[in-house]
């Protein structure tokens, strides 16, 4: 197959989850289409490295992330970090609800090797995936080794439609209160400062604008996102702290300072782009998960998620309702440890996109969705799950 070949297969598998998203109004999520449609495409004709022979080798694709992650600070200012403590608690609580009922109910069922091995994958990423799986097949568990990949490859298809329902239902009553006035105006005007503030380039308010060319905003969006992975590495011998997660801080940082502007990425015209390459580094990940696998280990991988799912529910609901956060948000939050970053960005804006065309109202419904979402997919995704695996795989 050529590589030309390799990326009109693969972008138009996108497309067509974009066009049933829109089709459906966002009801089926484009990432569950498109992962079904690569599933397919890896159990019947697709090279196993179609993803790296359409031209998005690993290395492309870690490039974008930092970007996009650095790029993802620069929606959030200091004080939006502050008030997004509830959103904190209750993807912690989350991800509490998922280690209590796979430690206990599931552990009755299935053992506990196979529910420590579940654990981090399914309230993670790629990295804690990764972890559990060589960790198990250090251990000479084979099979359980393979259950972290997949555990991890299939979360989402849990995650998707259910962020998408919840989403949707807590997006119509926003609307109509918003609609109705009583969503008060400037609850949601301090909401979208604290979201999006106006950011000045303080730093190079003496710069004419035609020098803040495209590849301007590209080298100090590279320039932050290194010093957040320079930085990881100096603290490694200390403390392991994740580079994306500095690249989030680091790009709030420079927001702030006024070295980066607010949505840098869009702005040099790279966001699009950058999306692409990293759903399609996600979506690369299912050429692990082969028919066979999947046989094996169907009934545990099931039933985990659907334990997980119902602890995640019950603890995030307690909570949300302790902190006067709606069931549905606070249970969207939750279920970003299924997914995370990009889904999480993308899903919530294909719900908004779909409820209203007004941009007014879209912007209402963005700043009151979007920043929860995208704190709470870091907190999970990012920092718990990689923390829970660094613990669980002593266990094996």
């Amino acid at each position: 197959m050529s590589q030309m070949l390799a990326l009109v297969i693969v972008v138009f598998i996108l497309l067509v989850g974009d066009l049933v998203a829109v089709r459906t109004k966002a009801w089926i999520p484009s990432m569950f289409v498109s992962a079904v449609l690569f599933l397919i495409g890896y159990w019947t004709f697709f090279p196993k490295e179609i993803v790296a022979l359409a031209g998005v080798p690993s290395a492309v694709a870690v490039m974008m992330m930092y970007l996009l992650i650095t790029n993802m600070g620069t929606l959030l200012s200091i004080q939006e970090l502050k008030n997004q403590w509830k959103t904190i608690v209750i993807a912690l609580s989350g991800i509490l609800g998922i280690v209590a009922v796979l430690l206990s109910v599931g552990t009755l069922i299935f053992g506990f090797q196979t529910m420590v091995v579940a654990v981090p994958p399914l309230v993670g990423g790629v990295v804690s995936a990764l972890i559990m799986s060589e960790g198990a097949k250090e251990a000479g568990l084979a099979t359980l080794s393979v259950f972290a990949i997949v555990i991890y490859v299939m979360q989402g298809f849990a995650g998707y439609p259910l962020t998408s329902l919840v989403l949707k239902k807590e997006g119509k009553k926003l609307l109509k209160q918003y609609r109705e006035g009583s969503l008060a105006a400037n609850e949601v005007a301090a909401t979208v400062e604290a979201a999006a503030p106006p950011v000045e380039l303080k730093l190079f308010k003496n710069l004419p604008e035609k020098y803040n060319t495209e590849f301007f905003k590209f080298f100090r969006l590279s320039l932050v996102a290194y010093l957040a992975y320079l930085t990881s590495t100096l603290l490694a011998p200390v403390v392991s702290v994740s580079p994306f997660v500095l690249a989030l801080l680091f790009g709030v940082i420079a927001t702030s300072v006024g070295f980066l502007e607010k949505q840098a990425l869009q702005k040099a015209n790279g966001f699009g782009i950058a999306i692409l390459v990293l759903m399609l580094f996600i979506f690369d990940g299912l050429k692990q998960a082969t028919p066979g696998m999947l046989v094996e280990i169907i009934v545990p991988l099931i039933s985990a998620i659907v334990l997980g799912i119902t602890g995640m529910y019950i603890f995030s609901f307690v909570v949300g309702k302790i902190l006067k956060v709606s069931k549905e948000m606070a249970f969207a939050v939750s279920l970003t440890a299924l997914y995370g970053f990009p889904a999480d960005y993308i899903i919530t804006n294909e719900v908004i996109n779909s409820l209203t065309e007004d941009e007014k109202e879209r912007e209402a419904l963005t700043s009151h969705m979007l920043p929860p979402m995208l704190v709470g997919g870091f907190v999970t995704v990012t920092i718990v799950s990689v923390v829970l695996a660094g613990i669980f795989v002593g266990f094996l």
